[in-house]
């Protein structure tokens, strides 16, 4: 991505994990979906992957005016016609949810730095938006039973937990439950570099 327009905010990991993300998110999505990214943070992703998918209505979120600011900053710059504003919506506070129906919900990097309520509000939300058939899109590192956890996501977890004792890395069958009560099955779980998941939900 291009050097960061002033008041945007940046991450080398958006750089690393766009093109593998893009991959999976690419044959999922419908040609024509509207996708509703929950979390965008500074933008890059949504800048990224709505000019790699120009067909899909990519719709981003942030609880933060700050993020915000450089989504909208990003987003100007990238004068992509597909790319709505960012909307101002907490996970964890359906009252901030938009009320119109979409295909996917995205969520990039935030289960593990949020609260469990978050969580819970991310599961509430896309059981409501989605349509049959839509799919609930999760990318990030988690713990699974009867998989090791790798050495850098349990130094990963300690640092997160000594940043906020209510993030750290959740357990996948935990938000597997979450999902469950809100009409969302688990359809795949796709490994992904650096000790990191997209696990997919779709509505029934």
């Amino acid at each position: 991505m291009a050097d960061a327009p002033p008041e945007a905010r940046t991450s080398p990991a958006t750089a690393r994990n766009r093109q593998p993300i893009l991959e999976v998110l690419a044959p999922r999505l419908p040609a024509a979906a509207r996708v509703l990214e929950i979390a965008s943070g500074a933008g890059e992703h949504a800048v990224f992957l709505a000019g790699a998918l120009p067909g899909v209505r990519w719709r981003p979120s942030d609880p933060d005016p700050e993020a915000r600011a450089s989504i909208a900053t990003w987003r100007a710059r990238a004068g992509l016609p597909n790319l709505a504003e960012p909307l101002a919506l907490d996970a964890a506070d359906l009252a901030t949810w938009p009320v119109d129906p979409v295909d996917a919900v995205v969520c990039i990097n935030m289960i593990h730095i949020s609260p469990w309520s978050a969580t819970e509000g991310l599961m509430a939300g896309a059981g409501r938006l989605l349509l049959p058939g839509g799919k609930l899109i999760l990318y990030g590192p988690y713990r699974e039973a009867g998989v090791p956890t790798a050495s850098s996501n349990l130094a990963f977890d300690d640092s997160l937990k000594a940043r906020n004792p209510a993030w750290g890395l959740r357990d996948l069958a935990d938000v597997e439950a979450a999902a469950q009560v809100h009409g969302l099955a688990l359809a795949e779980r796709i490994a992904m570099p650096a000790n990191n998941l997209i696990v997919v939900f779709e509505r029934l």
